[in-house]
């Protein structure tokens, strides 16, 4: 009995720890699917390069080691699907500025062969980087969701809370923490800000400077002031701190009030309206139903994250052009533009899913009726689709591939693009 009791508890023992080996696992999202958000490892780091046209850049990744400055850039990409917000309202990757900390939620790359960024070792994440410890280069480098810090509040339903300031010359330090909006917490860490004159403050439509508080007396010139858990949204980056400081943070913007805040979301989704209006809506191919001659039927499953009014415009009846495109969004084919070996056609049908769809995805399906499917239109392929309401014009260059004379130094640019002078 006894015998059996101890290989009892040794199985318990070994099955918990297979279970929580399990659990431990890094995710790697398949295609066709939606990878779950609880699945994805978190971080969050300054953006100090972006390559826009291939959906990728790099992160200077906030790790356990504390020594912020030393950690060197880890490149990531974008998922197809991934959504990128800025001032709470949809981005693209070129409307970030370089320095903004951004909250990062990301996964193995689905496909080594075919990432756009250096494939690491599985258990990255947890290997010591010198003096920056762990954490700095996670290899969960493909991204689903990257937000800034105002994003990540207004999605999370935090406010910064503001408690002293010390100010001399038009700039100083601010001490908060990351609050719930509805109550705050005990328990939340404070951190020290630091600002300067550059520092932008909003109240409702204006814009301020330090200066501009100063001399309202709502802070003081110099000296220290209380200010009481003020509720605000801050925009963070990072800039050089002095000697001994390892690891300190700066406020780039200062969102005094839910106008402010609204205005800053409504300013930023109209430039992302322009922007997918002009490159099409992501989406990916469900299935394809082949007809004679050429024709299918195409169902497609537009990708989220954008304003709902592009969304409205995907109507049945309404005329519609679908081009394949690259896991970067990046236009496949046609030599004078996307435009060029387009699939044309209409929609039969537009189906919304019931319930909250995963993130990265719309939850809206199209049926599209075409007489001549190209090739880039197959189950699971990435392509982009623009209804013929919105204009027609001619995309950047590097921002699609060509007319399929293309090679892998096209999709990754090698120095060899650069003219020898």
């Amino acid at each position: 009995m006894k015998q059996f009791l101890v290989l009892g508890s040794s199985l318990l023992v070994l099955g918990l720890c297979a279970a929580t080996a399990v659990a431990e696992e890094p995710f790697r999202p398949e295609a066709g699917k939606f990878p779950p958000l609880e699945k994805a490892h978190t971080y969050r780091g300054e953006l100090v390069f972006v390559d826009h046209a291939n959906r990728r850049g790099s992160l200077r990744v906030a790790g356990a080691g504390g020594t912020y400055f030393r950690n060197a850039p880890q490149p990531f990409a974008m998922l197809p699907y991934g959504i990128v917000r800025y001032h709470g309202a949809p981005a693209d990757l070129r409307d970030v500025p370089l320095g903004t900390v951004m909250h990062v939620r990301a996964f193995l790359p689905p496909d080594p062969k075919m990432s756009a960024v250096p494939v690491l070792p599985v258990d990255n994440k947890d290997r010591i980087a010198g003096y920056s410890g762990t954490g700095v280069a996670p290899a969960e480098n493909h991204v689903l969701l990257l937000e800034d810090e105002p994003s990540h509040c207004l999605r999370t339903g935090m406010v910064w809370k503001l408690k002293e300031l010390e100010l001399k010359n038009n700039e100083g330090m601010i001490i908060a923490s990351r609050e719930a909006k509805a109550g705050g917490d005990s328990k939340a860490s404070e951190e020290k800000l630091t600002f300067d004159a550059a520092t932008r403050v909003w109240r409702g439509r204006e814009r301020l400077g330090i200066a501009d508080l100063i001399a309202e007396g709502a802070w003081p010139a110099s000296g220290k002031k209380s200010l009481e858990g003020q509720a605000v949204q801050l925009g963070i980056t990072w800039k050089p701190t002095p000697d001994g400081v390892f690891t300190r943070f700066h406020i780039s913007d200062i969102w005094l009030d839910e106008a402010a805040t609204q205005r800053a979301a409504q300013i930023q989704t109209e430039v992302h309206k322009a922007f997918i209006r002009s490159r099409w809506m992501p989406a990916w191919v469900d299935a394809v139903e082949y007809g004679k001659f050429g024709r299918a039927t195409v169902t497609a499953t537009l990708f989220g994250g954008m304003d709902a009014s592009l969304y409205a415009d995907f109507q049945k009846g309404t005329s519609v052009l679908m081009n394949g495109a690259e896991n970067t969004l990046k236009h496949a084919g046609g030599g004078y533009g996307p435009a060029h070996m387009a699939s044309k056609g209409t929609i039969l049908d537009v189906a919304q899913a019931s319930g909250d769809a995963p993130l990265g995805s719309s939850g809206m399906q199209i049926r599209f009726e075409t007489d001549l499917v190209i090739e880039g239109i197959r189950p699971t392929r990435v392509v982009r689709v623009r209804p013929t309401s919105w204009p027609q014009v001619q995309v950047p260059r590097e921002e699609y591939l060509g007319d399929g004379n293309f090679s892998h130094e096209d999709r990754f640019p090698t120095p060899a693009i650069f003219p020898k002078y």
